[in-house]
């Protein structure tokens, strides 16, 4: 080469100059690398050192936690032994004072045991001189009785016989003048005055009575009513039958419905809901349910104001308020066929009346009569008869010993004691017997008349008998050879006696005993 211009760079110096580029890029990585290694290393360290000082610091913490749940254990340990040394205490206290109380039991029935004992000698001794005397006693008797014997020339049977059969004609003939001695005597004193007080009492209480029934008519504005009423497969007359318990009967007479049920209180439920079904025209088991319960409400405001009559008409006041709901539910209750609540209000006037006559307390009278059959009230609710119930349900609501008694006697229950009590069972007696008061069906009416007849035909020496004036009378035909004058006086109380405890019925019976003796010759 010549001249001054240098050569240019051949490819030997790009490449060493390209090697020197990768060594520094190298050594730079390298370096970065070492750089970021111990940056690290640092940071690591910084976190262990943070571990290590968060870790002792919870250490720390749990050892006081411990320290102090420790305390708190001992505490409640030493609190609770406390507590159960206390009750121990209290314990072994009461052990003690009835271990005490046991001991002087204990010594108690040891004395009464010691008492027991000796009185049971006493009585054992006792017993042994009583029986030594009833054997001493014994042979005495016998020996006396021999000495009798011998005396009379009659055993002791044989002396029984001999005195019955000598003092029974006299006394069966004293005991019958006697008896009809005192009849007379009354009947003669009382009968009079009797007839004259009833006749004025019935006089001046004109009651009238409506005989109820068993069935209720509902009058329809056509027969297609009779369709709705039914209701779809018969949903309607179930759902009425089903709340108000009254059978409904849908026939074939024209546009009416047969309401049938024993008890008036749901058949007046039963026939005011049906009307106001049918004139709503609105028939569905929904609005029967209301329409039953809206009726109901009206019958319950009904019982209240017909016990408020009661009480107004017969002037009977300061009745407990369930007292009058009773004498209202009486309204929807029948005996016999008659009324109880107007039989109970004719009842009480009666026995005012009565009172009137005889110069006896009028209102108390009254309220008795008033209230004599307020068990029937429910007595189809409460078991027992209606007189107990009714004793019960007086005393229940604060009414007086005399009314109680008379509510008691006026069947006959027990023997009446006041003159209150006997006026009440008169006008009860007067009420349920008056013609047309009360009514039976012809069969039931049959039956007691024979069980009359059959009753008074069983004593020895009848001949036959005769139930006349509706069964309250029966006159008896006696055998003149078999039952004597004063036999007739004793066996009509016996066949009353026996009427009054086998039979029931209304009123009283009059026994009228016949002996008719017949002596028949004939002249040739």
């Amino acid at each position: 080469m010549t001249g001054g211009m240098p050569e240019p760079m051949g490819p030997t110096y790009i490449i060493i100059g390209a090697i020197a580029l990768v060594i520094v890029f190298i050594i730079a990585f390298v370096l970065g690398i070492l750089y970021r290694k111990k940056v690290s290393e640092r940071e690591i360290f910084s976190a262990e050192e943070e571990a290590k000082r968060i870790i002792n610091e919870s250490i720390k913490s749990a050892e006081n936690k411990k320290r102090e749940a420790l305390l708190e254990t001992k505490e409640e340990i030493h609190k609770n032994r406390t507590e159960y040394e206390r009750e121990v205490r209290e314990r072994r206290a009461e052990l003690q004072k009835q271990e005490r109380r046991l001991q002087q039991k204990e010594e108690n029935l040891d004395k009464k045991n010691d008492n027991l004992e000796k009185k049971t000698e006493a009585l054992n001794r006792k017993l042994a001189e009583n029986d030594a005397l009833h054997e001493e006693i014994k042979l005495i008797k016998r020996s006396h009785l021999e000495m009798l014997e011998k005396i009379s020339g009659f055993s002791v049977e044989e002396a029984k016989d001999y005195l019955i059969k000598s003092l029974e004609s006299e006394v069966t003939h004293q005991a019958a003048m006697k008896i009809k001695e005192i009849e007379t005597r009354f009947k003669e004193e009382a009968d009079k005055k009797a007839r004259e007080y009833i006749t004025l009492a019935i006089q001046r209480c004109a009651a009238d009575h409506v005989a109820e029934a068993t069935v209720s008519v509902v009058s329809l504005p056509n027969d297609e009513m009779k369709g709705r009423v039914i209701g779809r497969e018969g949903r309607n007359i179930r759902a009425i039958e089903t709340l108000t318990g009254v059978d409904l009967i849908i026939d074939d007479t024209p546009e009416a419905i047969t309401l049938s049920s024993f008890d008036p209180y749901r058949r007046e439920i039963a026939r005011i809901s049906l009307e106001k079904l049918i004139l709503d025209g609105r028939i569905h088991p929904a609005r029967i349910e209301e329409t039953v319960e809206k009726a109901r409400r009206e019958v319950d405001a009904t019982i209240k104001a017909e016990g408020e009559r009661a009480t107004f008409e017969t002037g009977v006041h300061g009745l407990h308020p369930e007292m009058i709901k009773l004498l209202g539910r009486q309204k929807f209750r029948t005996s016999y066929g008659q009324n109880v609540l107007n039989h109970s209000i004719e009842v009480s006037h009666i026995a005012g009346l009565l009172a009137s006559e005889l110069g006896v307390d009028t209102t108390l009278a009254k309220r008795a009569g008033l209230l004599h059959d307020i068990g029937k009230a429910i007595d189809h609710e409460v078991e027992g008869s209606h007189v107990s119930i009714g004793v019960d349900l007086a005393r229940k609501y604060k009414e007086g010993e005399e009314v109680v008694h008379a509510i008691h006697a006026h069947h006959g229950d027990i023997e009446p004691q006041t003159l209150i009590a006997c006026l009440v069972q008169a006008a009860d007696t007067i009420s349920a017997a008056r013609p047309g008061a009360r009514r039976e069906n012809i069969e039931n009416y049959i039956k007691r008349l024979e069980k009359l007849e059959e009753l008074t035909n069983s004593f020895p020496g009848v001949s036959g008998s005769f139930a006349i004036q509706a069964g309250r009378e029966v006159r008896i035909m006696v055998k003149p050879e078999e039952v004597g004058e004063d036999e007739m006086v004793l066996l009509a109380r016996e066949i009353a006696a026996k009427i009054e405890n086998e039979l029931e019925y209304p009123g009283q019976i009059k026994v009228n005993l016949l002996r008719e003796t017949r002596a028949i010759e004939y002249a040739k």
